[in-house]
């Protein structure tokens, strides 16, 4: 896997991945950033979110669960001091669907954290990951 990263200007930059889809990155204002991307961390945390994310609806849809949809809300806590690496990540998963099985959930969001999911997996080596989730019926959509 490649990717690239462009120097704009001031702490502004884009991303773009060997597959040709690109992003803007920049800085808070407070470090010379303009505010016009997503933060480096932001994008950390988004890219963890969207792997464990992947993995719980395919292993759901896998087990024929009826899902209908699937948000991950991160919450993280960083240190205080330079570097300032996350040091607490918690993932709630919101799984809407009419009559999910809470043990196939259950089980996917536990197989995503524990053998599928690359980027939570390797953050774990250095982060405490908190996972939990709940289920809403599809009927409360209306």
């Amino acid at each position: 896997m490649k990717v690239s990263i462009k120097w704009i200007d001031g702490v502004s930059f884009v991303g773009e991945s060997e597959t040709g889809h690109a992003v803007v990155l920049d800085g808070a204002p407070e470090n010379g950033g303009r505010n016009i991307g997503m933060r480096p961390m932001e994008m950390l945390l988004i890219g963890m979110g969207a792997c464990t994310s992947f993995d719980v609806v395919a292993i759901l849809k896998k087990a024929r669960q009826p899902i209908f949809d699937c948000v991950a809300e991160i919450d993280a806590v960083r240190a205080d001091e330079i570097p300032k690496v996350f040091t607490k990540i918690h993932v709630h998963f919101v799984i809407t669907g009419d009559n999910l099985n809470p043990v196939q959930v259950e089980r996917a969001v536990k197989l995503s954290a524990e053998k599928y999911c690359s980027a939570s997996i390797m953050l774990s080596k250095s982060v405490e990951i908190t996972h939990d989730f709940e289920i809403k019926p599809l009927t409360a959509q209306a």
